[in-house]
């Protein structure tokens, strides 16, 4: 009997997809008990703190005699067990930690992140968005649980969407933004910014966060025989909708809130499939005036919001400092892109 090509080959992508799955069930699995294991080494470890350094030296050294294959008890690694064992004194909070964080995440938790609610925010960050080791450094560098946990944003998702969608697209809103791959210049108007952002897209997208697909600039749209042209329109994935950004170089006022719902709904109406969520409209100011942007949101019925963005060069002194720069950035992405390619 001849093999039917297309069965076959949907057989194969059945077999390859299990595979996968089955894989990555593994690697959870090993995860979780590697960590598990530390923890426990950890928490025996400081019951006998009071023998000081030597002790773990000579631990260190016992336990390579005893499995001269094993790898991850030099005596750092068993300092941080140790440190990692006080962090998470209840073992049921170690088991709850995401199955697909590698030990090496949480090192760099310990060592980046001082408090710990913030830090287990991090790490469920981290692993609902795939973070790579180095992804979740450049995320903690660039401040993003203050940035989109901490402010009081201006928006009116909680009105306008289902609280499930207001609450992720709220999680999901940074203030400000850090475009720190472009230089701010005097009398730089909308169009230069806009025109860079695009330039640099990858940068964008990773400010942006996971999930957004970028679809245009000066996006085409005719109503009633007129032309609009939107500044920048997304796709965001996990929110399942369209996402309408306006940029405005200076204060925000009142009328903009008006011309950023007028896209909002052509967005909706001309773009959205009936199977995509509402579209949102996010307006990007250098100052977002928040009780002004409250007032003018208050009254209006699609889902909108307003976030200050900082160039470089403009950056308070608590980013300022702390940020990579944009060589900085630009390695990592390299690194990022060449670890991709060879599937690490």
């Amino acid at each position: 009997m001849l093999i039917n090509e297309k069965e076959y080959l949907a057989l194969i992508d059945e077999i390859r997809t299990r595979i996968g799955s089955a894989q990555r069930r593994a690697i959870r699995a090993v995860n979780s008990e590697l960590v598990e294991l530390y923890w426990d080494i950890g928490r025996l470890i400081d019951e006998h703190s009071e023998w000081g350094n030597r002790f773990i030296e000579k631990l260190s050294q016992d336990i390579h005699q005893a499995y001269p294959e094993a790898r991850g008890f030099s005596v750092r690694n068993l300092k941080y067990m140790q440190a990692f064992a006080r962090e998470y004194p209840d073992r049921s909070i170690v088991q709850s930690l995401p199955a697909q964080l590698t030990w090496t995440h949480h090192v760099l938790l310990l060592d980046k992140v001082k408090d710990r609610s913030v830090r287990l925010w991090y790490a469920q960050q981290a692993a609902v968005d795939g973070l790579s080791v180095r992804a979740l450094e450049d995320r903690i560098d660039r401040h993003a649980y203050e940035r989109q946990v901490v402010p009081a944003k201006a928006t009116n998702f909680s009105k306008r969407l289902p609280t499930i969608q207001a609450a992720l697209a709220e999680e999901l809103l940074k203030d400000p933004y850090i475009f720190d791959f472009i230089s701010a210049r005097d009398g730089m108007v909308e169009r230069e910014i806009q025109s860079e952002l695009v330039q640099h897209v990858s940068r964008l997208l990773m400010e942006l966060g996971v999930g957004f697909a970028f679809v245009g600039e000066n996006y085409h749209m005719e109503v009633s025989g007129d032309d609009f042209f939107i500044d920048l329109l997304f796709y965001h994935l996990r929110l399942r909708c369209y996402v309408v950004v306006e940029l405005k170089t200076g204060k925000f006022k009142p009328e903009y809130a008006g011309q950023l719902n007028f896209y909002v709904s052509a967005v909706d109406d001309l773009l959205r499939d009936k199977t995509d969520q509402p579209t949102i409209g996010l307006l990007l100011c250098k100052d977002k005036r928040g009780l002004i942007a409250e007032y003018a949101f208050k009254d209006i019925r699609k889902p909108i919001g307003v976030s200050e963005y900082r160039l470089f060069g403009t950056l308070p002194e608590e980013y300022e400092s702390l940020l990579p720069s944009p060589a900085d950035i630009e390695s990592r992405l390299g690194l990022a892109m060449t670890e991709r390619k060879h599937g690490r």
